[in-house]
């Protein structure tokens, strides 16, 4: 949470000096835009690096590429394709276009009717990346971190289970009172866990998760990722430090 609060006030600086930049002689620099790779589907392009908004590229039958631009919006092309990876010349970012474009869709997928079952947008996390026990639905994990667990209310001893997804084994927990992180063992059985059941308070629930890679360290692309991701929760901590910075900048 720390490095993404340093790196806010120095991107909200480069979204609003970009467009200066443009007008002031330097059009052929807007053109084009470092478009992030959040999925690639029979392709070489590598997930958590980057290709440029006005590449040509191609794909064959049943190849997908789906990648995120500075100002939030995400892309998908499908094979088979053939062209520029974006119809039109990527302008320069705008803070503000940048923070709506989030916020709707953020909006859109807690309107759904799985977010509003799982109550997963109605959680406020002290920090983006702390993985709630105490609901179901998608996580997301930066690449290689070990999950720390969360829960809301810590105010009560509380034990809870956590089960492999085909419950060859459980692993047996307990938060004690004013607890309210614990970070998961370092055990084998974890390692490579992309689904859990958790038993807690007598009921149980699947948590998914998904990997980001480290790389992906700008706010506005992090953002889109996690909302992509279903890891809505956590795309709003990262939404409320945005909101945050934007109001101290416009307040200088």
């Amino acid at each position: 949470m720390d490095s993404i609060a340093r790196l806010l006030p120095r991107l909200l600086r480069l979204l609003t000096i970009a467009p200066m930049l443009c007008l002031g002689g330097l059009p052929s620099l807007a053109l084009s835009a470092p478009m992030v790779i959040m999925e690639s589907r029979g392709t070489a392009f590598k997930v958590g690096g980057s290709v440029d908004s006005t590449q040509s590229i191609s794909l064959k039958e049943g190849e997908r590429l789906v990648v995120i631009g500075p100002d939030g919006k995400t892309v998908t092309r499908r094979g088979p394709f053939n062209g520029p990876l974006m119809d039109a010349a990527a302008g320069a970012p705008d803070p503000k276009q940048a923070l709506s474009v989030l916020i709707a869709s953020r909006d859109a997928r807690t309107s759904s009717i799985g977010v509003v079952r799982s109550g997963a947008g109605s959680v406020k996390l002290p920090s983006p990346w702390l993985v709630d026990v105490t609901r179901p639905g998608q996580r997301c994990l930066q690449e290689g971190e070990v999950p720390v667990m969360w829960r809301p209310e810590s105010d009560q001893t509380l034990p809870f289970v956590i089960f492999a997804a085909d419950r060859s084994w459980r692993a047996d927990f307990e938060w004690k009172a004013g607890e309210a992180q614990m970070r998961m063992p370092p055990l084998s059985r974890f390692q490579g866990m992309t689904t859990m059941l958790v038993n807690i308070d007598q009921q149980e629930h699947a948590i998914s998760f998904s990997a980001i890679p480290k790389a992906v360290d700008n706010p506005v692309v992090l953002v889109a990722w996690l909302l992509e991701k279903g890891c809505i929760a956590q795309a709003d901590a990262i939404l409320e430090s945005m909101r945050s910075a934007a109001l101290g900048t416009e307040k200088k």
